[in-house]
């Protein structure tokens, strides 16, 4: 993969201009912010982000897929949305799909496991995670420091941005334009939620999903969405008025999968898989056909501080 420049978004001068996401989904897991006052667009730098990243993984040759503790043996019960395209959705054929669960597919097969997706919504999954509702959590969730407090969390497997969304005639047109008195709506528990709130120090209009919150930006019912940037290019479509205004690499934490904090020997497995699906190739062929016009920031990888992309 061609490892140049982020020619299309806007990058805030930090020191290091790494990833890190949802999330989405950069994601979360209760009805409070992800955690306090932490500043997604304010840099970080490789070596404080390697403290989470593991110098190399169990070979694969040494998981046992039956002793992984999970819900039903041979199957990973994983977690995920429907309504986060590129990364976390269902298709109309009824799959789920998108980049995470798709990589999520691949490292199972390494693993001889079952993928099962079910459908929840992002402010309640990484509770479901630990609460052993589900094996895993995929939704692009960005791994700050106070929900590893409250779940494990694989390596990394991508870096994200965040972005502002408007309709096309409106005055916001880039973060520093977000202000008191405006109506800023952001997805319930995410890292977009923290930053306007505990960040900005602005009480946005909170929602439970994607779909909700973009609808309202459409209608004019608020003023910008602060959004994962991956699922503000899935929602903005041509002729609905709306446009992302300004899309900025959100650099604290990595995009990992969530698992029970005591569940180390699934953590070692999905560590595992995931190296064995980036040191193949496959990790770049999903790049590719998910991110078509994204290119990865040169002082970042995934998986372990071991693997290379090839």
């Amino acid at each position: 993969m061609d490892l140049k420049s982020l020619r299309r978004f806007s990058v805030l001068p930090v020191a290091a201009a790494l990833m890190v996401g949802l999330a989405a989904c950069g994601g979360s897991t209760s009805d409070a912010p992800a955690s306090k006052g932490a500043n997604a667009l304010a840099g970080s730098d490789q070596e404080s982000l390697n403290k989470y990243t593991t110098e190399d993984v169990v070979p694969l040759d040494e998981i046992d897929p039956a002793n992984l503790g999970l819900i039903t043996e041979g199957t990973l019960r994983v977690g995920t949305l429907s309504d986060a395209p590129p990364n976390i959705f269902i298709d109309k054929s009824g799959k789920f799909t998108g980049f995470d669960n798709e990589l999520l597919r691949a490292i199972g097969e390494k693993l001889d496991l079952e993928v099962e997706f079910a459908s929840t919504d992002f402010s309640s999954l990484l509770a479901q995670v630990q609460n052993k509702q589900f094996d895993v959590g995929s939704s692009s969730i960005s791994t700050t420091d106070a929900r590893r407090e409250n779940v494990g969390f694989t390596n990394g497997y991508d870096f994200g941005y965040m972005a502002v969304v408007t309709r096309s005639d409106s005055d916001v047109k880039t973060f520093k334009d977000l202000k008191d008195g405006m109506r800023i709506g952001v997805v319930q528990g995410t890292v977009q939620d923290d930053y306007v709130t505990n960040t900005l120090g602005l009480e946005p209009v909170r929602f439970n999903d994607y779909n909700t919150v973009y609808s309202n930006v459409r209608n004019g019912q608020i003023n910008a969405w602060v959004a994962p940037s991956q699922q503000a290019e899935g929602q903005v479509k041509e002729g609905d008025d709306t446009v992302i205004a300004e899309s900025v690499i959100n650099t604290e934490n990595f995009t990992a999968y969530a698992v029970n904090s005591d569940n180390q020997a699934l953590l070692d497995a999905l560590n595992a898989g995931l190296d064995a699906v980036v040191e193949d190739g496959t990790w770049n062929e999903l790049v590719e056909e998910w991110y078509p016009d994204r290119e990865v920031p040169q002082d970042w990888a995934p998986g372990s501080q071991a693997v290379k992309l090839p």
